[in-house]
């Protein structure tokens, strides 16, 4: 009974609350996304419902789960359920491997020890990519299932967005696996922790892997596939209700997920803000990363940090969307395929020479 108690039944406990948990989180950075932008733009935002408005993610949810649910009559129902279902579950289960505190911060829950991600696998950052991708499904087929036309123009730019952007967001990921050695995300930021962050030795690459990753969103201002000027709403034009609500934590989801990712791969996961320069200030990391405790303490300070810095990340996403335009279309696919490619492929090419060249010189 033991083993199934610690190999299925805990981690599976495990999962459901970090869901949970990432379900509160997009519902108040809706909120956020909402007073931000508000702020930019010289308004007020939301300050009706609870104290200074911080229950109106609250009711925006009990008004998608009680408002009218409709299913266009021409529409395939089998798949037109199924899509935003595919939409949402693939960006929550991308979440299963990326780490918010290190090994070392495992605790015991009756007994049982609880690690600060659900997986580490040694293709961590393989099956993020993979299983990331598999959302271009739900929303394609959302678009094509709803035998609608505007729906079904937003699903095929999504699609070719989506397909497009995968590659540079993929290939700006090879410089770091080229310096670290290893793909799993535990380990990439272990080797940060012993040497420096990766945002000081793969600087281009963060800026390919973010944009690759804004534009994989589909968000502004690469929201193409949801134009209202041209689409309506683009591919979930016919949905409303409990179905529209999975795609709309889809595309929230999917911003926490880049953002984490992009925190763990350049800026030290669960690491304390030292800026990869801690090992000039040997006492500092251990007392901001709360080295001095106990497991618990390191594992709230690991989560503290991670926190922090998923949040810069996503007010750097709402930042981006109050202050530039939306792109057309060919100049969406011309920055994809004429540029970041172009560019993702010679930073690989830079990055094995100047591993080549250190080498060549400790040798």
């Amino acid at each position: 009974m033991y083993p199934v108690l610690q190999y299925f039944v805990v981690p599976f406990i495990h999962g459901v609350v970090l869901t949970l948990v990432l379900l509160l989180c997009v519902a108040y950075l809706t909120f956020m996304e909402r007073k931000v932008i508000a702020f930019m733009q010289v308004r007020i935002g939301p300050n009706r419902v609870g104290p200074r408005g911080l229950l109106q993610p609250i009711a925006d949810v009990v008004k998608l789960l009680i408002k009218e649910d409709l299913t266009p009559d021409a529409a395939n129902r089998v798949i037109f359920y199924i899509a935003p279902v595919i939409a949402t579950l693939s960006t929550i289960a991308a979440f299963a491997v990326i780490p918010y505190g290190g090994p070392e911060a495992t605790v015991s829950i009756f007994g049982f020890p609880i690690r600060p991600y659900l997986a580490d696998v040694n293709v961590g950052i393989l099956y993020v990519i993979s299983i990331s991708s598999i959302g271009v499904f739900g929303i394609v087929l959302g678009g094509w299932a709803s035998n609608s036309k505007y729906p079904l123009l937003g699903g095929l730019r999504s699609a070719a967005q989506m397909i497009s952007y995968e590659v540079p967001f993929g290939l700006a990921i090879i410089g770091v696996l080229m310096v670290t050695g290893t793909a799993s995300l535990v380990e990439i930021v272990q080797w940060q922790q012993q040497h420096t962050w990766l945002f000081w030795l793969q600087p281009f690459a963060v800026v390919l892997f973010f944009i690759a990753g804004v534009a994989e969103n589909n968000r502004a201002p690469f929201d193409l596939p949801e134009a209202e000027s041209e689409l309506v709403a683009g591919f979930h034009t016919e949905y409303s209700g409990f179905k529209f609500a999975f795609f709309f934590l889809a595309e929230y989801i999917a911003m926490i997920v880049v953002s984490a990712l992009v925190v763990t791969l350049f800026f030290g996961g669960w690491l304390p803000v030292t800026f990869g320069l801690g090992h000039l200030f040997p006492k500092l990391p251990a007392l901001l990363s709360g080295a001095w405790g106990g497991p618990w303490v390191m594992l709230l300070f690991g989560m503290g940090w991670v926190f922090i810095k998923v949040f810069f990340m996503l007010y750097l996403y709402l930042w981006i969307r109050a202050t530039f335009p939306r792109y057309r279309y060919d100049q969406l696919m011309n920055i994809g395929w004429k540029f970041m490619i172009p560019a993702s492929l010679a930073w690989i090419v830079l990055t094995g020479a100047g591993i080549l060249a250190v080498q060549a010189i400790r040798s």
